[in-house]
């Protein structure tokens, strides 16, 4: 087959699909080019940055597109039924990155109960403000509640609780009162905004975002808010206004409402901890995703 691959590709599966004999091209193309580009090629393999939008299908459409692999585990920059009504067939790869994107959400959540990311900062700018950070938290003991209990949020809630934290869990699908597998509870929405000192969310884009004024307003004062998922999930404007106010103590944030970000209010908020969209960018989750893609693609059967 040949295969588009727009955003990189870890070098080893990238050999291996070359080794079995499949045509490679590694080229990003802007929007208004992708579709026609698209036409060429069996297989496409995207990450964030480039998105399938039903104007790049139609471009596709009679074409030999049969697949689109999104390297990594949200969907929501391909429009997947649109592509699956025409014959293209949509696959991700939800277990390869889990394990990064818990360890970044927990290094925001230490980084922003010990104000890591400013003080480290300011000592770069060569201030010594020790007394204007003396007042960290430790996170033994606290509660954290986890917006979207699957793979990353059970990863995470896994290595919270061996650091000593109380774990409730929300899941659109799972009935309060249940506990997960691993024996999380299951609560509702509201009484996991009133009841958690951290609250970290892992779940799909949402029709609007879950964290927002009138949810920030249920949660305790000096809540800390950790957002790894999609930049959609949270209200920007709502979540500096909480921060300026003290209802909101800090937050970690790694996506936003538009990427690259120009949200400089937010990103120099001094009890921010902030990073570029990196939660799958490590060295292990990159190598597990360029595995998934490989047996994604050598188990592909396309019809007709």
């Amino acid at each position: 087959m040949k295969i588009l691959v727009t955003d990189g590709m870890d070098r080893i599966a990238i050999a291996k699909l070359r080794e079995l004999g499949h045509e490679v091209v590694e080229q990003f193309y802007e929007s208004e080019e992708l579709g026609a580009a698209l036409a060429g090629f069996d297989v496409v393999v995207v990450r964030s940055k480039t998105k399938v939008r039903v104007p790049q299908i139609d471009a596709a459409k009679g074409g030999r597109l049969r697949l689109i692999i999104r390297g990594g585990v949200g969907v929501d920059n391909i429009d997947v039924a649109y592509a699956e009504e025409n014959g293209i067939a949509v696959r991700n790869t939800p277990r390869a990155s889990s394990q990064s994107v818990a360890e970044l959400a927990l290094a925001h959540m230490l980084s922003c109960a010990r104000f890591v990311s400013h003080a480290g900062y300011s000592m770069r700018s060569n201030q010594w403000q020790k007394k204007a950070y003396s007042q960290g938290i430790e996170i033994s003991g606290k509660t954290l509640g986890i917006i979207g209990y699957g793979r990353i949020g059970q990863s995470l809630g896994a290595m919270a609780r061996a650091l000593g934290m109380t774990v409730i869990a929300y899941g659109a699908h799972h009935a309060p009162g249940t506990c997960a597998g691993d024996g999380v509870p299951y609560v509702s929405m509201d009484e996991l905004l009133s009841r958690s000192d951290f609250i970290s969310v892992h779940a799909p884009a949402a029709d609007g975002p879950i964290i927002n004024a009138q949810t920030i307003a249920k949660m305790k004062d000096g809540v800390i808010l950790i957002n790894t998922s999609r930049g959609a999930n949270l209200d920007e404007d709502a979540l500096l206004a909480a921060l300026q106010s003290g209802k909101v103590r800090a937050a970690g944030l790694d996506v936003y409402a538009v990427e690259p970000t120009a949200n400089t209010a937010l990103l120099s908020h001094p009890h921010v901890s902030c990073t570029p969209h990196i939660g799958a960018s490590t060295e292990e989750a990159q190598a597990r995703i360029g595995q998934e893609i490989v047996e994604i693609i050598s188990a592909f059967q396309p019809e007709g």
